[in-house]
């Protein structure tokens, strides 16, 4: 077996050999081996490697609305099931940054740790080294931190250190998705696993999707990415109240169909339009509005928004990539996919859009195209990282 197939084994990741071959040359570069290197599976060489090739990168409370959800969520298990704590899963959890910003909204909402526990687990050990330590860069704080760092955090030189308040909610592990096992971990009510799903072929996601509802609660919630929440409701799982774009539960039905509104709206002469646009909503507060209502779970009034912010701006790349959503999540993947083609078009490195197109094709058996478009969505991902650096 060559070393591209041992990494896929290893990690579930649906590796192309050109990313496989980047992270040996770095490996080589930094390791000083030689024309013979061929690391085996279990020694540290290897599992440098693997670090290469997974994609550990988030931030402290990244996309507010999924966190204002999950910590609605424990607030009201906690209130139906009175002495019996919260079980939180967070995989993959990165550098930590997903499992200790709820942790610190847990600890502000005066929810202990001994009502709710996070198990995290990463297939990068060099991810779970970094979370065990708790230390960040201003990297981690890229939005509004709604005052967790002041509360939380202490500064040492240029880093910020974690305090022992958010700790005490999280157990850290090294493994893979596939590793762990319900058998011995249990059920979990809450499951974070965003931002996985994209990486894997079409096979690959079918025992991700198995899993995972193998390890969450009849009556728990999933938490996925936008761009995967689709491909999850192919697969068992539906949207919690069939409108919501994100929080996913098990053994659902499709969400009911988005009432259709014209594709096109007509252009009015130049004094009308400027008129118009005049009485409008600023485009960015459509933007906030459509953003707003798919969060909620509303997705026709979000497309509504959205078709109204395009009708005075169409060159919104945003709009468009919601629009998709919108359409995904009712069962319409043509228009779905002419929306995040757009979505590129206009912005050529919307990674979240680039992920979504993967996954249609890969979907309809164009193989080549998703990983096409995978190894381009890798490639903004990376250059994010350089930038943040």
């Amino acid at each position: 077996m060559n070393l591209t197939l041992r990494l896929r084994a290893a990690t579930g990741l649906d590796l192309s050999v050109a990313a496989v071959e980047r992270a040996v040359r770095e490996r080589l570069r930094g390791s000083g081996a030689g024309i013979d290197y061929d690391p085996q599976p279990g020694t540290p060489e290897f599992d440098a490697l693997v670090d290469l090739v997974v994609v550990p990168e988030s931030w402290i409370l990244r996309d507010p609305a999924v966190f204002e959800t999950a910590l609605r969520f424990v607030q009201a298990r906690l209130l139906t099931r009175p002495g019996q704590p919260v079980r939180v899963l967070s995989l993959p959890c990165a550098g930590g940054e997903e499992p200790y910003s709820l942790a610190m909204l847990l600890a502000r909402a005066g929810i202990g740790p001994e009502h709710c526990r996070i198990d995290a687990f990463d297939l990068s050990r060099a991810a779970i080294a970094r979370a065990r330590a708790g230390r960040y860069t201003r990297n981690a704080f890229r939005g509004d931190d709604q005052g967790l760092r002041a509360r939380f955090f202490t500064e040492d030189g240029d880093e910020q250190v974690i305090g022992p308040e958010p700790r005490a909610y999280v157990a850290f592990a090294q493994a893979n998705l596939f590793d762990v096992a319900p058998a011995v971990t249990g059920t979990y009510d809450l499951v974070f696993c965003r931002n996985l799903l994209i990486y894997f072929d079409l096979a690959t996601q079918q025992r991700a999707a198995a899993r995972l509802a193998a390890l969450l609660a009849d009556d728990g919630l999933l938490l996925a990415g936008y761009a995967e929440a689709p491909a999850l409701c192919r697969r068992g799982f539906a949207p919690r109240t069939l409108r919501d774009t994100f929080a996913l539960r098990k053994h659902g039905t499709r969400a009911p169909a988005v009432r259709r509104t014209p594709a096109a709206h007509p252009v009015p002469d130049p004094p009308a339009r400027r008129a118009a646009a005049a009485a409008a909503p600023a485009p960015r507060d459509l933007l906030a509005e459509a953003k707003a209502h798919a969060d909620a779970g509303r997705l026709a009034q979000a497309e509504d928004a959205c078709r109204a912010l395009l009708a005075v701006r169409a060159d919104d790349a945003e709009a468009w990539f919601l629009l998709g959503l919108t359409a995904e999540c009712a069962g319409r993947p043509r228009d779905a996919e002419d929306s995040w083609r757009r979505c590129v078009y206009l912005d050529p490195e919307h990674y979240e859009a680039l992920c979504a197109l993967a996954l249609l094709a890969e979907q309809r058996g164009d193989q080549a195209q998703g990983a096409s478009l995978r190894e381009r969505a890798a490639r903004v991902h990376a250059r994010r990282g350089r930038q943040h650096a």
